[in-house]
């Protein structure tokens, strides 16, 4: 038996920030006994906890099974234990597979040697088993494995997500420094908007918070457009439990009211973008997207705001961040009485232009960004 089948405690990768979120998720979707660790989350889930987190979750990355841990201070270690591991009752020599590694404070040093190792391992063990061996496919392998080695203590495990869950499948079209999914989907859920009121967004860009707040509102898991996923090549996996499970929740879909949600940018190649991406959710072209700079907008008026502007890396000219800032600060004020904006910065040195109080300040990494999230009451 693999490490997680006598457990039943998985690893649930999340950008940092979202701790606090994310247990929350993962609870709410069926998981037990939930505790922080670096980058992750800990915890317990038999299998229709395990593919009803993965199917509907928004903020996780990865959900992670561990197969087996070990002492690892050698090379030689890692590949004889990885080898020793049956390989073929998670996949075959006709299936392609690919490695991420994460190597800290050991004696393994380096995470691509690391990786290189336990693909070493895993090809010779094909070769000895079978006569053939797997291919590595970096960019779409068949599955995804995980390395990771901290204080000489590594833990080899199967990606049961089968790649980032941040990919939910309906960006077809993209514009410069897009936010990413999970990202968009904890300010809305920092938000709190329910389809209380009107949501806008006047700088829309590819349409990824417009997109995750429709999704939000209908009841559309987050993986309700994936291909597959990694939990589906698990030796012990239900078939029976996982289509009940997503038919159940697929059957919950409700409709987007017009109008509720809509958005605009400054750029047709962003409307365009956008528009491309929103048609390819079940929506029924009910988001509605315009041409236009937020300056030029008669107002917005008892409606969620949520916008992520431009800030250094996705604008050429920083010089000219400050005014637009201060811009979008005087449309609030002047055009968006009774309204509530959340507004992500990208770079907090951008805040002060705003020239409003907010309520609050939450921190959210974008990558390696320490953005922040603003509140504003425009009364």
């Amino acid at each position: 038996m693999f490490l997680y089948q006598k457990t039943n405690r998985f690893f649930a990768q999340i950008t940092g920030g979202l701790e606090q979120m994310g247990s929350e998720e993962i609870a709410a979707l069926g998981g037990k006994r939930i505790t922080a660790a670096f980058r992750g989350l800990h915890f317990d889930a038999d299998k229709e906890a395990l593919y009803n987190i993965n199917y509907c979750s928004r903020l996780l990355t990865r959900v992670l099974a561990p197969l087996h841990t070990f002492k690892c201070h050698t090379p030689e270690v890692l590949y004889k234990q990885a080898k020793a591991l049956p390989w073929q009752q998670l996949f075959g020599s006709d299936q392609t597979f690919a490695i991420v590694a994460n190597v800290s404070n050991s004696k393994i040093s380096h995470s691509q040697y690391a990786a290189l190792k336990l693909k070493d391992a895993i090809v010779d063990y094909f070769t000895e088993e079978v006569g053939r061996r797997p291919s590595v496919d970096r960019r779409h392998p068949d599955i995804w494995l995980n390395l990771h080695i901290h204080q000489n203590q590594a833990t080899i495990s199967f990606d049961t997500s089968g790649g980032s869950l941040h990919k939910r499948g309906y960006r077809k079209a993209s514009v410069d420094a897009p936010m990413q999914e999970t990202l968009a989907a904890a300010i809305l859920e920092l938000s709190e908007w329910q389809g209380e009121r009107p949501l806008y967004d006047p700088m829309c860009g590819s349409g990824t918070l417009l997109a995750e707040a429709a999704m939000r509102y209908c009841g559309i898991a987050g993986g309700a457009m994936r291909q597959r996923f990694g939990f589906e090549y698990l030796p012990d996996f239900d078939k029976k439990i996982y289509q009940q499970l997503r038919q159940s929740i697929d059957t919950k879909q409700q409709s987007l009211p017009e109008g509720l949600i809509a958005g605009s940018d400054r750029t047709m190649k962003a409307v365009s973008a956008a528009n491309k991406n929103l048609n390819s959710l079940p929506l029924s072209g009910k988001v509605r997207i315009k041409k236009a700079d937020f300056r030029s907008l008669p107002g917005l008026e008892n409606t969620t705001i949520i916008c992520n502007p431009p800030y250094g890396i996705r604008m050429g000219d920083a010089a000219t961040l400050p005014q637009l800032y201060k811009e979008l600060g005087d449309f609030l004020k002047q055009r968006c009485q009774g309204s509530t904006a959340y507004i992500y910065f990208g770079e907090r040195e951008f805040i002060r232009f705003l020239g409003l109080r907010p309520s609050w300040k939450k921190p959210l990494f974008n990558a390696k960004l320490d953005g922040r999230l603003l509140k504003v009451d425009i009364f």
